[in-house]
């Protein structure tokens, strides 16, 4: 088991991109002949509260096409179905896919801002069912990828390719630190393998802004992410994949900027010590929280969610919450306590 280093849950008043980051960015920028990282903007105050937060999930590993929406408390769920129109038959419909991408779109007065978290499997599942739900990419003002793990950013670049000069210019891409662009072997069951690396050169051509947001930072002036979960809870952290350390043929993860106990590996077990969960502050109603995966555990996410925002109030958290070996009625009756 690696050592942590970020045991103290971070909040808003923790300084963004610490020591080297400047340096780091000179270097990185070299590599990518130009395109500079940036640091996320941090919460200097308050989290901005909205009127109104739509989430949608847009690839996952299956949907309920023939159940009526409902709703729970105060949140309206809606079922997409099959996509049917009233003067042609269906010729397609949402594709299921092992993996994540949610869609938020939030509402302040007349501002509204919208944004992609994560990026599914395969982008042929991803820009299909963007499509279907009626998701402009151009009105998209920014994206996060909450971990370095294929199954949430394996869409990306084909995602850039199939809206290549239709984004806004400098479209953000929000991650939690360095690990999100190691290269992965996946260790756990069935079977081991290759499980990919994010690409760091078709983000340089598509345009973005890789943004580090390690501490908890605004996204679009109206969401925040938490910035990297501390292990506080129960919970513990399953590996079921490796980290390789290095850079090489444009892909890879810099070692200098990864924990110092990590710099001179070769192959570490991954803790996802980069993984961030992105939040609004719902007026009135609390937090609502996308956890992605909550690799960390989602009552770790939750705790920095309210750390970072100074808001405890938790209106609806959405995502995976990954709570094995443990069974899942333990998380969601602690979640409410």
């Amino acid at each position: 088991m690696l050592s942590e280093p970020h045991k103290k849950i971070i909040d808003r008043r923790d300084v963004l991109c610490g020591g080297g980051a400047f340096a780091f960015g000179i270097l990185v920028a070299s590599l990518l002949r130009g395109s500079k990282p940036v640091c996320a903007q941090p919460i200097a105050s308050a989290v901005p509260e909205v009127d109104r937060v739509a989430v949608r999930v847009v690839t996952d590993s299956y949907q309920f096409a023939v159940v009526a929406g409902k709703k729970t408390g105060d949140v309206d769920v809606q079922h997409f179905g099959w996509g049917l129109s009233v003067d042609k038959p269906p010729d397609r419909t949402l594709i299921s896919e092992f993996g994540l991408s949610m869609h938020a779109q939030s509402s302040r007065g007349d501002e509204t801002r919208s944004l992609l978290m994560d990026f599914g499997f395969t982008d042929g599942a991803l820009n299909n069912n963007l499509d279907l739900l009626g998701i402009d990419p151009t009105e998209l003002d920014a994206l996060v990828l909450s971990h370095g793990h294929y199954d949430h950013f394996g869409g990306l670049v084909g995602f850039l390719r199939a809206n290549s000069g239709k984004l806004k210019p400098k479209l953000p891409l929000y991650i939690g630190g360095e690990e999100c662009f190691c290269a992965r072997e996946w260790v756990g069951p069935p079977v081991s393998g290759n499980f990919g690396v994010l690409n760091r050169q078709a983000l340089e051509q598509h345009d973005l802004t890789v943004t580090y947001a390690e501490r908890p930072s605004l996204v679009a002036d109206h969401a925040f992410t938490t910035g990297q979960i501390g292990l506080h809870s129960f919970e513990k952290v399953l590996s079921p994949s490796t980290m390789k350390i290095g850079f090489g043929d444009g892909v890879g993860c810099f070692p200098r900027k990864l924990p110092q106990e990590e710099q001179t590996k070769a192959m570490i077990p991954d803790q996802f010590q980069h993984e961030l969960a992105t939040a609004f502050n719902l007026k009135e109603r609390g937090l609502v929280i996308l956890t992605a995966c909550s690799h960390r555990g989602v009552i770790n996410t939750v705790k920095q969610a309210q750390a970072a925002s100074g808001v405890a109030k938790v209106h609806a958290v959405v995502g995976g919450f990954h709570p094995a070996p443990y069974p899942d009625d333990s998380c969601v009756r602690r979640l409410r306590r």
